[in-house]
């Protein structure tokens, strides 16, 4: 018997239409009279989910006990008897109630599969189980339902159900998805637009990667050679050469211009295992095309352009990245190069760019040190090649190839001279020339064996050798001296750009500044030091390193900068030549230290200016917030002392209940006053422990109706790490706030979840809200939003609040609550053992 053929409808949450689209699916195909039955599928009371149901014949489920309830279950049994052509199963990663048949449902579906019935199923991208981590850094929630990856990846077609966050949080908002009861908590939690944005990109990401996997196999069985630019792949041809890295960004950015670009770096190294890729340089070019989202591979090929060809028509790519060649001109005689081969034979469906690098046409060769002159061996060499080489040339002239002509035996001595000023310079270059002119008149000048010479035209061509051999020394000695000089004004330019960036960037760091001066010049430690006047002592303003300088004295190199500041440095006297530099970075650390000062006498200004604009209101407040409970304390006092009237006890009782309402009111601002004055002051110590939300949010309703508050706090909630009576302040504050803007009979939700390594304290009301500029300012002390009444606070509550949230580690900002209204959130750190948090339910997986 055939298997049956599995057809999947992957989603990205809940809610987008899954099941819908899967109960259409079996419409259409019992309207062209395919027999097709509903084995399980559970429209969770969606009206239009249901609705589709009718028509479709439904196979009786199988009801199971379980801990003194009743389940059911898809029945399997019931569904192979009955033997349709095609299945309808929801819910694939759905775990089965103990006593049923197969542990996951998706099991159940195996079943039906290798029992020939076709079966159409649906699953959400966050139970697919090698994604369980992903879902969980995004969300919060651990899901507890998976499926294998392998079974759906097996299935024989895969269709995506896709909707936008925003056309999904509507749904949700409209009541298609869940009851509305459930609908804030659903929205402020786990459909958040972040969420659904995050899980949408996952669900797009895998669907693309099965259809890549579709077309490779397709191509692979059809043996399609030929690249077909679904989309833009490019493959980098490195050579483990420091122009890669150009090349990888500039890969990257081709990859930017088109939608879903994809950048492979390759990098073909020979059979033989020999290579001059520097290792280290390979590991950078790696991290580098990592991080900007390619991938990395190592192929093996004796014949570089034929491998990178042919690995580029493997993985379907549409264009190659190479670089300019570092060969010079002359190399080119033995060949065209890699990047000329591989333009020349990659066809028409294959670009092929050539990126120019700052290492083209400077050769193969191992990189010179930067500022090095010519190193210790190369004038040892020199001066071997230069004292001994003559002697040893001169041996073999006379024992081994003798007559050979006085032209031949100069130009001889010559390459000698040569070799000597190439290795070490000029002055091994004229001993050679010397000790050459010497041997060549002794051994090969008539009349040999004396140091007279009897030919003019031999006194004319020695002398010409000297001038010679002097002249090519002085030339590669010259060059020594600038390339050093080269490298040392370059390596100043890169050290003065580096400073220019840190004024244009407006960065402070001195003890940053200090290690680069330290590093720079390789000094052991490197001191600021200042004093006030030209008798006064000197002070550090800032050092690194062991032991630095406390006076200029102390130091073995010091720059002075201005009257009353230098720079000292220890380790060793630095030439005249590196105090240019040296002044510059002197320069820039002043400018650091005037920097900071400047910043902090602005800092004290502005908490003058704070101080002031807070005094000002306080006065503000105090004259007419503090004054208007006052006034209705002392009417009522006065009222109740007066002789004139005689109150019934109604009256007194109403005249009293002022008083008391003006006596809370009293307390309420002035301890909103004491709070806010803490905070300025900086008085606030919290002691932070382990508590429980549930004992401190019930707390925090004392100051509110009984009637205007509605709890969803979780007992399954982990602890979180606080300062319980602050925060107990904090969401008092904000409750009250909320009770105040909700309009009558309309309770405020105040509930409690989890969100990665945090709890969050939702305060949710159905009042006229805050637009969006607005939502910072309302947390700034004395200020009362929009068309607030005087006399019902003076603007505190949301200021102590976010004070307190913030002295706790926590943080609170106002959100817009779906249908109208405003949000509150204060956010507090998780407990560091943290618990085992529910799963999303199953009736959330259509």
């Amino acid at each position: 018997m055939a298997r049956g053929t599995l057809r999947i409808y992957l989603g990205a949450a809940p809610g987008v239409g899954k099941t819908y689209a899967m109960l259409s699916e079996a419409h259409r195909r019992a309207e062209r009279g395919t027999d097709c039955v509903v084995a399980f599928v559970e429209h969770h009371h969606r009206p239009r989910t249901e609705v589709m149901l009718h028509g479709l014949e439904q196979v009786p489920r199988r009801e199971l006990e379980y801990r003194g309830g009743t389940f059911t279950e898809m029945d399997v049994d019931a569904v192979l008897r009955r033997a349709p052509r095609v299945a309808l199963v929801d819910e694939l990663a759905h775990t089965n109630v103990p006593g049923s048949r197969n542990t996951k449902r998706w099991q159940d579906v195996e079943e039906l599969l290798a029992a020939g019935i076709d079966v159409i199923s649906t699953v959400n991208i966050q139970h697919l189980e090698s994604l369980g981590d992903v879902v969980e850094s995004i969300t919060g929630v651990r899901q507890r339902e998976t499926v294998p990856d392998e079974v759906v990846r097996r299935a024989d077609q895969i269709e995506l159900v896709d909707m936008s966050p925003q056309a999904l949080r509507r749904r949700m908002a409209h009541g298609n998805i869940y009851k509305p009861d459930k609908v804030d908590a659903a929205l402020s939690n786990y459909f958040r637009p972040g969420n659904l944005t995050a899980l949408r990109e996952l669900a797009l990401l895998w669907v693309a990667d099965r259809v890549d996997a579709y077309l490779t196999e397709y191509r692979s069985e059809h043996h399609v050679s030929a690249i077909w630019g679904s989309r833009e792949r490019i493959v980098v041809g490195l050579t483990g050469g420091p122009e890669g890295r150009t090349l990888i960004r500039r890969a990257a950015r081709l990859a930017e211009k088109g939608a879903g670009g994809e950048v492979m770096a390759v990098y073909i190294s020979r059979s033989d295992g020999l290579t001059a890729a520097s290792p280290k340089e390979l590991a950078l070019q790696r991290t580098l095309v990592e991080d900007l989202g390619g991938t990395f591979h190592h192929v093996v090929g004796d014949d570089i352009p034929a491998a990178l060809l042919d690995f580029a028509r493997g993985v379907n790519a549409t264009q190659i990245v190479l670089g300019v060649s570092r060969r010079r001109s002359w190399q080119y005689v033995f060949g065209p190069g890699v990047g000329a081969t591989v333009a020349r034979e990659s066809g028409p469906d294959l670009d092929v760019h050539l990126i120019t690098h700052a290492e083209a046409g400077k050769g193969r060769g191992l990189p010179v040190v930067r500022g090095a002159r010519l190193g210790r061996t190369r004038v040892i060499s020199g001066w071997l090649a230069g004292v001994l080489g003559p002697g040893l040339l001169t041996w073999l002239l006379n024992s081994a190839v003798p007559d050979v002509g006085l032209a031949n035996d100069m130009l001889l001595f010559l390459s000698l001279t040569v070799a000597a000023a190439l290795l070490g310079g000029l002055l091994p270059a004229l001993a050679s020339a010397v000790v050459g002119s010497l041997l060549l008149n002794w051994f090969f000048t008539p009349p040999v064996h004396t140091l007279t010479i009897a030919d003019p035209q031999n006194i004319v061509a020695i002398v010409v050798f000297v001038g010679v051999a002097v002249a090519v020394a002085s030339v590669v000695d010259l060059a020594a001296r600038r390339t050093h000089q080269a490298a040392r004004l370059r390596a100043e330019s890169e050290i003065l750009s580096f400073l220019a960036g840190n004024v244009l960037r407006g960065e402070t760091g001195l003890e940053e500044l200090l290690e680069r001066v330290r590093e720079t010049f390789g000094m052991e430690s490197v001191a600021l030091l200042e004093r006030t006047g030209d008798k006064a002592p000197w002070t550090c303003a800032g050092s690194v390193g062991p032991r630095p300088a406390v006076t200029p004295d102390d130091a073995d190199v010091d720059v002075a900068v201005g009257d009353h500041m230098a720079l000292s440095l220890r380790g060793r006297v630095l030439p005249a030549a590196d105090r240019r530099v040296l002044a510059a970075f002197a320069t820039q650390a002043a400018v650091v230290v005037d920097r900071q000062r400047l910043k902090g006498e602005a800092d004290r200004a502005e908490e003058l200016a704070e101080g002031n604009r807070i005094r000002t209101a306080l006065l503000a407040a105090v004259s007419h917030d503090l004054r208007t409970p006052l006034a209705g304390i002392k009417a009522a006092v006065t009222s109740l002392r007066s002789d004139d009237v005689e109150w019934s006890e109604g009256d007194e009782a109403e005249l009293l209940e002022a008083i008391e309402e003006g006596a809370d009111r009293l307390d309420q601002l002035v301890g909103n006053l004491l709070d806010m004055s803490r905070l300025q002051t900086g008085t606030v110590t919290p002691v932070l422990r382990e508590t429980d939300l549930d004992e401190v949010v019930p707390m925090a309703l004392g100051g509110v109706p009984e009637d205007s508050v509605e709890l969803d706090i979780p007992e399954t909630l982990p602890m979180v790490h606080v300062d319980r009576g602050l925060l107990e302040r904090a969401v008092a504050n904000v409750v009250e706030n909320a009770v105040k803007h909700s309009p009558p009979g309309e309770k405020v939700l105040v509930s409690a979840s989890v969100l990665g390594d945090r709890v969050e304290v939702r305060v949710v009301d159905r009042g006229p809200g805050v637009p969006d500029e607005a939502k910072e300012r309302i947390f700034e002390p004395f200020q009362r939003y929009g068309d607030s009444p005087r006399g019902v606070g003076v603007g505190l509550g949301l200021a102590v609040a976010r004070g307190f949230t913030e002295a706790v580690r926590g943080t609170v900002h106002a959100e817009d609550t779906p249908g109208g209204g405003l949000t509150m959130v204060l956010s507090v750190p998780m407990a560091s053992e943290r618990l085992d948090q529910p799963a999303v339910p199953a009736a959330a997986g259509s």
